[in-house]
This record gives C-alpha cells, sequence and structure tokens, in this order.
C-alpha cells in the first residue's frame, strides 16, 4: 500500500485505524485463548463411595454409680466399741464390721433365753403328764359312777318286784327309786365330765401351754434382735468407702456409720432424649469413657426406662460395664456410646462429604472423569460419628469430594490428586 505523503494528516490516518484493527483482531484471537487457559480450578480431596457396614450411634452425658451400694445406719443408738474395717477395705457379705456396746442387751437376751427354756419345760410337763393324769381321772370317775348307778338300777328292779308281790310296802320302794336317780344323775355328770376333758380341755390345756410357750418365744427373740442391732455387718460384697466415725464416739440410730458399695460392675445413668432413646433396647452394645481420653469400657444397656421422666421429659438408660476403666469412678461424668442399629452392607461416605443446598436438602459433590465437580441430590440412611450411609444419589465407586467442596457450584472445574492417579493409571494400562 503506497500513501501520500504529500498529505501527512490523509495518509496517516488510515495507518493508524489499520493499526487499531490488526491489535483489536490479536486480542479476539489471543486474548480469548489467555483467558480460556487461566479457567479457576478448584482443589479438592477426594474419597471413593465404598460397601461397608456401619453403626448408628447415640453419645450423651452419664453419671457413674456402682452396681450396689448400702448406707448402713445403727437401729439403736450407742457408743460405738470397735470398728473392724477401715476405708477401702474389702469385705463380703454378712461380714462384721463395727460393734456397738451391747451389754444391756447380751443381759436382757440371756434373761429372756432362761424364760423360754422354762415354758418350754412347762410346756412339756401339760403336754406328757398333767393333761394324761386329768383325763385318766375322770375315766375312773365315769366308771364309778356307773357302776353306782348300775348296782342301784339293781336295787329298784328288786324292789319293784317285791312291790307288785306285795311284799314291800310302798315307801321302801320310793326311797329305791330316788336313789336310783342320784345315781344316774352322778353317772351323767362324770359322763359329761369326761367327755368334756378329752374333746374340749385337751385343746385348751395345749391352747394355754403353747401361748405361755410362744409369748416366752417371742420375747427372747426380740431380744436377740436388740442384741444383734449392735453388730453391723455388710449386707453385700464390696468396698468400704466411707467411715465418718471413729471408736469411743456416740453412733446415732439411722445415721450414716459406713458405706459400703459393690464396684465390680459399675453402671453409668443418662438422659437421652424420648427420640434417640426410642431406637435403644436391653443388650445394645455400648461404651464409657472419661471425657477427653482415648480409652473406652466395653458395656451394654441393661434399662431403657418406659415411662418419661417428668422432670425433663427424657428416658432414663443405663449402660453397665463388666470390667469398667479403674480410673472411671462412682460419681464422675462419662461419655457414654450406644450402638443403636447396624447395617452390614451400605453405601457409605465420610461425613464430611454430605453438604445442604439451600432449600436443606443433603447433596454430595462427585468428582467427575471429565475434572468437573457434579452435585448429586441424596437421601441418607444411618449417620455414624464420620460416616453417612447413602441410600439414593450414590454408587459405590464413586468419588466424592470430602474437602475443598465447601460452597463449590455445581460444574466447577476441579484438580484432585486422586483423579491424577486414576488417569495415570488407566493410561498406564
Amino acid at each position: 500500500m503506497k500513501f501520500d505523503t504529500e498529505h501527512p494528516g490523509t495518509a496517516q490516518q488510515p495507518r493508524l485505524v489499520l493499526g487499531a484493527g490488526i491489535i483489536a483482531l490479536w486480542c479476539v484471537a489471543g486474548c480469548g485463548a489467555s483467558v480460556k487457559d487461566k479457567a479457576p480450578v478448584a482443589n479438592v480431596e477426594v474419597t471413593l463411595a465404598r460397601r461397608a457396614p456401619i453403626s448408628e450411634t447415640i453419645s450423651a452425658e452419664a453419671l457413674v454409680f456402682p452396681l450396689q451400694q448400702a448406707i448402713l445406719t445403727p437401729k439403736i443408738t450407742s457408743t460405738i466399741k470397735t470398728f473392724e474395717v477401715q476405708r477401702g477395705s474389702h469385705v463380703r457379705k454378712g461380714q462384721l464390721l463395727a460393734v456397738l456396746e451391747n451389754a444391756d442387751l447380751s443381759a436382757a437376751s440371756e434373761q429372756s433365753k432362761g424364760e423360754f427354756e422354762q415354758a418350754q419345760a412347762g410346756y412339756i410337763a401339760t403336754t406328757g403328764a398333767s393333761l394324761p393324769e386329768q383325763i385318766q381321772k375322770a375315766e375312773l370317775d365315769a366308771a364309778s359312777a356307773k357302776a353306782a348307778f348300775n348296782a342301784q338300777q339293781t336295787v329298784y328292779d328288786s324292789r319293784k318286784a317285791l312291790f307288785d308281790q306285795g311284799a314291800l310296802p310302798r315307801r321302801d320302794l320310793d326311797a329305791a327309786e330316788v336313789a336310783l336317780a342320784q345315781a344316774r344323775s352322778q353317772y351323767q355328770q362324770a359322763a359329761k365330765q369326761l367327755d368334756d376333758l378329752q374333746r374340749i380341755g385337751q385343746e385348751q390345756t395345749l391352747k394355754s401351754a403353747t401361748g405361755q410357750l410362744s409369748a416366752a418365744k417371742g420375747k427372747y427373740l426380740g431380744a436377740q434382735a436388740q442384741l444383734s442391732y449392735s453388730e453391723i455387718r455388710s449386707p453385700i460384697d464390696g468396698v468400704v468407702t466411707d467411715r465418718p466415725l471413729f471408736p469411743g464416739e456416740l453412733a446415732t440410730a439411722n445415721q450414716p456409720l459406713l458405706t459400703v458399695m459393690d464396684t465390680s460392675k459399675l453402671i453409668a445413668k443418662a438422659h437421652i432424649a424420648a427420640a434417640l432413646a426410642s431406637q435403644l433396647k436391653v443388650g445394645d452394645a455400648a461404651q464409657i469413657k472419661l471425657p477427653g481420653d482415648e480409652n473406652a469400657s466395653d458395656a451394654r444397656v441393661t434399662l431403657v426406662s418406659p415411662a418419661l421422666d417428668p422432670g425433663s421429659t427424657t428416658i432414663e438408660v443405663w449402660v453397665e460395664a463388666s470390667k469398667p476403666d479403674p480410673g472411671i469412678k462412682p460419681g464422675m461424668t462419662v461419655t457414654i456410646t450406644v450402638t443403636a442399629q447396624t447395617v452390614d452392607d451400605a453405601i457409605v461416605v465420610p461425613a464430611a462429604a454430605l453438604l445442604k443446598n439451600p432449600d436443606d436438602a443433603p447433596y454430595v459433590l462427585i468428582a467427575g472423569s471429565d475434572g468437573i465437580a457434579h452435585a448429586h441430590i441424596v437421601a441418607t440412611g444411618i449417620r455414624a460419628a464420620d460416616a453417612v450411609q447413602i441410600l439414593s444419589g450414590v454408587n459405590a465407586g464413586d468419588a466424592v469430594i470430602t474437602s475443598g467442596g465447601y460452597g463449590l457450584p455445581d460444574g466447577t472445574a476441579i484438580k484432585t490428586a486422586a483423579a491424577k492417579s486414576a488417569e495415570a493409571s488407566s493410561e498406564k494400562d
């Protein structure tokens, strides 16, 4: 192209216009390519969704109690004579732990014992000797009265025959008749006395003797009971955890003297929301651990209360550890974790992969083979501490984004180490 040098204004202007067009064309062709090459790429970490067992766990704070506890209080007020144990002593059921002063009670027991033995002897004498003698005497009296009655009957019959023959005056017959009536009455009284003694007398005599024996026995047992109250024995196997008094001090009735705990097993009692507690049942596996401690003691659920706690509208759940961590003591606050349900073959992704959209719907981002993040709405099932069961929306083997996906739009270009490894692997194949 030739420009007119005589008119520099008109010659230079087209030249400038042409240069601008060339620059514009260069920007369209070159600048666009540069912007595309520098499109933002998100660095993310991925994990493959896999099939694996997953368990739903429920955690809560709980207060530790011993398996059994006995706060021993004396029934009588007396001075402490001796203590047979110290704090920390291991004791057995029925073992003597303390003795209170009991001299007066011992004397009363001996006295009542003597009265009881005397009543026993009287009972034996009454039932074995006195009563049979009375019955024997009544039998003899009845037999004698019967013989007298029979003899008088013979006299009357003889005189009646003589009177009928006219050989005996009337007054002799009347005298015989009166004598017969008296003999009959005596015989009837003797027979009735024998019958009463055999039927009623024997029963009442036995009742009287038995009553006296029972009264003496009751008094003796009462005295023995009072004496036993001065001896404090353990009702359970366990360890002495408290002994606030010392020998020589006054032990007051119904005031704590000793505390014994059975710590062979520990029970953690927690109050759990009804919706969560409804998933639990007796026998469920559990763990007990101290806050901040990684070591956990295996346990199991032993009680799910059938009713709500009226004060907190929660349900009390007991978790029992048969071999607790020695560091766990009654009265401590611990964390319990209970396995509510388990699915053996579930599609599982890390909990960090689960996100929620503005509509509060759960979704995950899947790293596609095209280097793009694809959002998938999912349905979830069991949630564990670090994993989630996916019911739909993800297949086993899908690469789900676990880090760097928060707030990442659907369709964003991504760069992952896993994708590079996969590409290298496929190129090698």
